[in-house]
């Protein structure tokens, strides 16, 4: 294995645990719940997770 794939496994093994933790945080729990039942239906966790870091950064940019 090159050094290039382990990075690359390091970062989506980092990834994983850092979306399983932010899923699991009570201010993602608050923020979700307070979506369209809609718009957390027709979206990935993924999809949540990433716009959840978007809004909270644009926030704390302010």
């Amino acid at each position: 294995m090159s050094i290039s794939s382990d990075n690359s496994t390091n970062d989506t093994s980092v990834w994983t645990s850092l979306k399983q933790a932010i899923s699991a945080s009570s201010g993602f729990q608050h923020w979700a719940a307070q979506l369209p039942s809609i718009e957390r239906t027709d979206r990935t966790p993924e999809e949540l997770i990433q716009s959840y870091l978007r809004e909270t950064l644009a926030t704390l940019a302010y």
